[in-house]
């Protein structure tokens, strides 16, 4: 193995690791971090593929935004920080059977896709004109249809950080009946005003 094979290997085993380490963790906070290092060990093996301008976006837009939204969606929900065993769903021994089954399938669609061809290393290749061009003319619609998916996932977060609104929001309490009702027309002559007694003052 080449040295560029042995960094992306590493690279990979730890985006894996990671990655394994965010859904089996019981606090939120800690599963978003493991996820920061999972999308740090990607960007990583973008470098080392000379896909500079992928790696950068994957720093900017994945770590750099997607996991702060998350932290702050975890704060404003008022979801639990510390750990909580709300989390374990019971389908503990269903979830890394689906997991494998899914990984298995696209290994051997990989395999058989592919065999021993590669595709040799070129300086540029995943430089920002090519990427552009080929997002902007090939993969236009694609681009578009995930841009209003990320615009509703964005809506859906502030909905659900709003406590205000929807079914659980607090109705407001009518007014008392007891309070004392401030009337406030001027005073009408008949009143008697504030003062000392009429009949005291003679």
């Amino acid at each position: 193995m080449t040295g560029p094979e042995i960094v992306f290997s590493l690279l990979g085993v730890v985006a894996v690791g990671s990655a394994i380490l965010v859904v089996t963790t019981r606090q939120l906070v800690h599963a978003a971090l493991w996820l920061v290092v999972s999308f740090g060990a990607l960007a990583g093996c973008y470098l080392v593929l000379t896909a500079e301008f992928v790696a950068w976006v994957q720093v900017l837009i994945y770590v750099g935004a997607v996991v702060v939204l998350l932290l702050f969606g975890i704060m404003l929900t008022r979801a639990p920080i510390g750990e909580s065993a709300e989390l374990d769903s019971g389908n503990r021994w269903a979830a890394p059977a689906v997991a494998v089954a899914t990984a298995a399938v696209l290994v051997t669609v990989m395999v058989m896709g592919f065999h021993d061809a590669y595709t040799p290393l070129r300086a540029g290749g995943g430089s920002a004109e090519a990427l552009g061009a080929s997002v902007f003319r090939t993969w236009v619609l694609p681009f578009e249809v995930l841009s209003v998916l990320l615009l509703a996932a964005l809506i859906g977060a502030i909905v659900l950080s709003r406590s205000d609104i929807g079914p659980g929001a607090p109705e407001e309490e009518p007014p008392s009946q007891d309070a004392p009702q401030v009337q406030d027309g001027p005073r009408s002559e008949a009143e008697p005003g504030p003062g000392p007694d009429r009949e005291g003052g003679r």
